[in-house]
């Protein structure tokens, strides 16, 4: 038994990558981030800061933007209760939005549960 099977770790080479095929948990994060979340982000992140300013904390807390395509803002919300809260205050959200965010050109916001 060699000392890397002894120690229960593989060998491992310059970048991360490991000698028995296996990859460190750091680089599949910077795969995960170049290649969904970081253009995600770039996709909607000024709305989303502004998202962060417009919605009242304790909202704020219970939802999260999953999507904006065609000028239509996706917002997942994780109750029935908080969903209608949003709802009760959603043509003031998208009004503010649309003024801090004039180049989104937002239609309109839809809440689904999650």
């Amino acid at each position: 038994m060699d000392r890397g099977e002894q120690s229960g770790r593989g060998d491992v080479e310059r970048g991360g990558r490991r000698t028995d095929g296996a990859v460190r948990l750091g680089e599949i994060a910077r795969q995960v981030m170049s290649g969904r979340i970081i253009p995600q982000q770039a996709r909607f992140g000024g709305v989303a800061d502004a998202w962060s300013e417009v919605v009242p904390q304790e909202l704020y807390e219970h939802c999260e933007i999953v999507d904006l395509t065609g000028g239509e803002l996706k917002v997942k919300v994780d109750s029935s209760a908080y969903m209608y809260e949003l709802q009760l205050c959603g043509s003031e959200l998208l009004e503010d939005l649309r003024r801090q965010c004039p180049r989104a050109r937002l239609k309109g916001i839809k809440f689904v549960a999650g």
